[in-house]
């Protein structure tokens, strides 16, 4: 995944954690605009969260946020 993409999930789960506790719950859509105007970008953090890590549709931001860190 590239750098550009873990910063961004990185931010997205800080805030949402800072914003409604520790338990807030997301999905990789939730690091993107509502429009698409980088399906390349969206279908890598598709990948990295469907197919190689077989999430559920939504996850912990706490726990995102430990897999990107840790290089996951």
């Amino acid at each position: 995944m590239r750098q550009s993409l873990r910063d961004k999930i990185i931010a997205v789960c800080d805030r949402k954690i800072t914003q409604k506790g520790p338990d807030v719950g997301l999905s990789f859509y939730a690091f993107f605009a509502n429009r698409n105007d980088d399906p390349g970008l969206l279908m890598e953090a598709a990948t990295w969260w469907i197919a190689t890590h077989q999430l559920d549709h939504f996850e912990k931001a706490t726990k995102i946020r430990e897999m990107v860190l840790a290089g996951k």
